[in-house]
């Protein structure tokens, strides 16, 4: 029998709101009554994306099947980062939260400040591990971002694989091979298509206003090189050989146009850029295809494919990780039981990671469900037919974990300036790196 454990009416949380002193925390069964066991409920469910709300929707005869509950949503829609400042304030305030919550994987890390994540979210490890099975099918590199202390807060909704989206029919008439096993190697063509056809075939984001969509630019190649931001014990780990490394590749392709920069990957400057074939391939999250190449391009469909991204020559896999969000419960309250088993049982049933993927393009996270046969024989109409979920599955093994920190948004803040700094010659990647941890250090504290 699932029975909330008590928490104190108010203590304290530490830089709950990002003033850097303690606030209060009321506790957040303030609002809260008997826990339910059983019968109607009405889950308060606060997301940022409608695709969430309609997957979760759709669930709803599913759950009533699997649980003793029969459920209605009630669903509340904000921005990322507003959605994390207006649960901390209604904690502080001890009412109005959420049952369940999407936390966006750049808005989560402000969770793992202090002991928020421990007085607000209910620890999924024992419901996970009271599923045969389920812990050790769970991918590790999808629970790292949500985990601290052994305690995983949230379940992920994508296994955001970063591959290579590239223009099938300019790649023949360019005369560009398919299969170049090394970055090196493909950079090289890059430059020659860029001098014959003023094509560029890896683009970087500049959007100064937009920190993450620079860092991202790096973080994809940083990952897939070995590298990484932070550790498992959130310590900086940024300045690295193969931080420097990656850095320096992408410096040395925008000076020989193998790569171009682009203010955001998803505006007019790169509908325009896309259009007029100056961009025939980049890698990407697989999510891209939905978010940025069909609603830029649609008139594009059937010319664009997908395959796994080269390998360094030095080392590293084939592939990394970008993006994702995390469904979480609040604790102590009196639906907790009941939105805890409506998550288990629409993100990680089999059929629910099923009807995940074929509805809004998200990954499995379980490992069992990238053996189902009607994902490996679904064809991808925008990608020329290509049945795409066999390249998925090949690549899952190389997928690597994300470290965050509380202090994350610093970081961005500061590599992004640097890493500009450095694609216009006025830092080495060597120096750029170097700043960017000092800076974090001095503003971090740490």
């Amino acid at each position: 029998m699932y029975t909330p454990s008590p928490l104190p009416r108010r203590t304290l949380l530490r830089g709950a709101l990002g003033l850097g002193a303690a606030a209060g925390l009321a506790a957040c069964g303030r609002d809260s009554t008997i826990a339910r066991t059983s019968g109607d409920v009405t889950l308060s469910l606060w997301t940022h994306d409608p695709g969430y709300e309609d997957f979760f929707a759709k669930g709803v005869p599913e759950a009533d099947r699997l649980t003793d509950f029969r459920y209605r949503l009630k669903v509340t829609r904000t921005g990322p980062a507003d959605l994390v400042t207006k649960l901390l304030a209604q904690a502080v305030a001890g009412r109005g939260t959420p049952d369940m919550v999407g936390f966006e994987i750049g808005s989560f890390p402000r969770m793992l400040r202090g002991d928020i994540s421990e007085r607000l979210l209910h620890d999924l490890t024992p419901d996970i591990a009271a599923v045969p099975g389920l812990e050790d099918d769970l991918l590790p590199a999808r629970t790292a971002p949500y985990t601290k202390d052994g305690k995983l807060y949230a379940l992920d909704s994508d296994t955001p694989m970063v591959v290579y989206y590239y223009r099938d029919d300019l790649f023949a008439e360019y005369g560009l091979p398919k299969d170049t096993p090394t970055w090196e190697e493909f950079a090289e063509l890059g430059a020659r298509a860029y001098k014959d056809h003023r094509a560029s075939m890896c683009v970087v984001s500049t959007a100064g206003s937009d920190p993450g969509q620079v860092v991202q630019s790096f973080q994809m190649l940083l990952y897939q090189r070995g590298g990484a931001f932070f550790d498992a014990d959130q310590k900086l780990v940024l300045d690295s050989a193969e931080a420097e490394e990656v850095l320096g590749f992408l410096c040395e392709g925008l000076r020989s146009g193998f790569v171009i920069d682009i203010s955001d990957y998803y505006g007019a400057a790169m509908q325009t850029a896309l259009k007029s074939g100056r961009v025939i391939g980049l890698p990407m999250a697989i999510w891209y295809k939905n978010y940025g190449l069909v609603p830029n391009v649609p008139e594009q469909r059937g010319k664009w494919r997908v395959k796994a991204m080269p390998r360094f020559a030095k080392g590293g896999g084939t592939t990394a990780a970008l993006g994702g969000t995390g469904f979480g419960v609040i604790k102590d309250k009196s639906n907790t039981r009941a939105a805890t088993e409506f998550l288990l049982n629409t993100w990680l049933t089999h059929d629910g990671q099923v009807r995940r993927f074929t509805e809004t393009g998200y990954l499995p996270t379980r490992r069992s469900v990238y053996e189902d046969p009607q994902l490996g024989a679904l064809k991808d109409d925008f990608c020329g037919g290509q049945r795409l979920f066999g390249l998925y599955r090949d690549l899952l093994s190389d997928v690597p974990p994300l470290h965050t920190s509380p202090d994350q948004s610093i970081l961005f803040d500061v590599l992004a300036g640097n890493l500009l700094r450095a694609y216009r010659g006025d830092l080495s990647p060597r120096e750029a790196l170097r700043r960017s941890a000092e800076e974090f250090r001095d503003q971090a504290g740490r």
